[in-house]
């Protein structure tokens, strides 16, 4: 059968998989392979190791984060793997070795009376807006969570709340340009789609006015279309600015609400749950940013317990 180059072969690959995925995951193969390995090995009909491994080293000299790089190199060895299959390439041997981050994202938590603060300054100017900020901190929602949030996904008489959707804008190819196009998905893995519990105070914020809102309505947006991330987004960081909150990221409010939680001697596999983690790890590693009061609690905490006297 007749070798076919990389372009062929994801000419084939995106007519199948289109079919197969949601959008939003097919947008991003696509746009991925588009910007990053075609370009490079488009032209080819085989990419063995050793050029593989120096175009996982370009990619992160040219900023792509770990994670990306790891995302584009399968991408690349799923391409090679469905031309072998069809006998279009040879049997394709990818042994990368990812290179390290130079420096792991940060992500600002907000110190108790911060959140104090900003917590204050939210139930004293209730909007749509706010109290999607609100919630956020209340339950570690996501952005694209917060955002897809309805009325009826809140049940009062059992203080839940049900993560049913996400909202994203995603890129999209029409006739051959690529476009922009805001979705509504359900949670992309089977954690994401949780239920979590509503506190009492939260709860008694809501039941006035979920009294008089539609169920099928957005809580941010109070109608059938959500309101899309990058807006919301920006509405955040100027109201943070404007009142001096040291926290530059929406992020930021999710690894806020992860840290209270196991300051609060929450244990560590509940809180995984609820933030939707299939892996707890995740949570202690990522979510939560232990600072120097709260380590200085816990020695001293230690040294009581061992009750050395002089």
């Amino acid at each position: 059968m007749e070798k076919k180059t990389l372009n062929e072969i994801y000419q084939e690959w995106r007519a199948m998989k289109r079919r197969l995925v949601k959008e939003s995951s097919f947008s991003t193969y696509a746009i991925n392979i588009e910007k990053h390995i075609l370009p490079v090995f488009g032209m080819c009909r085989t990419v063995d190791n050793d050029t593989a491994q120096q175009f996982a080293f370009k990619l992160a000299a040219e900023g792509l984060s770990a994670n990306t790089v790891k995302s584009v190199l399968l991408m690349l060895n799923m391409l090679l793997q469905y031309g072998y299959r069809r006998g279009w390439t040879e049997r394709p041997d990818l042994r990368v070795i990812l290179p390290r981050e130079a420096k792991q994202a940060e992500f600002h938590v907000l110190g108790l009376d911060d959140q104090r603060t900003f917590m204050c300054y939210l139930l004293a100017h209730i909007t749509p807006f706010n109290l999607g900020i609100y919630i956020c901190l209340c339950t570690g929602l996501r952005i694209g969570e917060i955002c897809g949030l309805k009325w009826g996904d809140i049940n009062l008489r059992a203080r839940l709340l049900v993560v049913k959707r996400t909202v994203s804008r995603i890129y999209l190819e029409n006739g051959g340009r690529w476009g922009t196009k805001v979705v509504v998905n359900t949670p992309k893995t089977r954690n994401s789609r949780r239920e979590i519990p509503i506190s009492s105070s939260l709860a008694a914020l809501l039941r006035p006015l979920a009294k008089y809102a539609d169920p099928a309505a957005y809580i941010l947006s109070g109608s059938d279309t959500p309101v899309e991330p990058h807006r919301y987004r920006n509405y955040y960081q100027r109201l943070a600015g404007r009142l001096g909150v040291p926290l530059t990221k929406f992020h930021g409010l999710r690894h806020t609400f992860a840290t209270r939680c196991i300051e609060s001697n929450c244990d560590c596999k509940t809180v995984s749950s609820i933030l939707g983690h299939a892996n707890i790890s995740t949570t202690l590693n990522l979510y939560v940013h232990p600072d120097m009061a709260l380590k200085r609690k816990c020695i001293d905490r230690m040294l009581r317990t061992v009750k050395v006297e002089k």
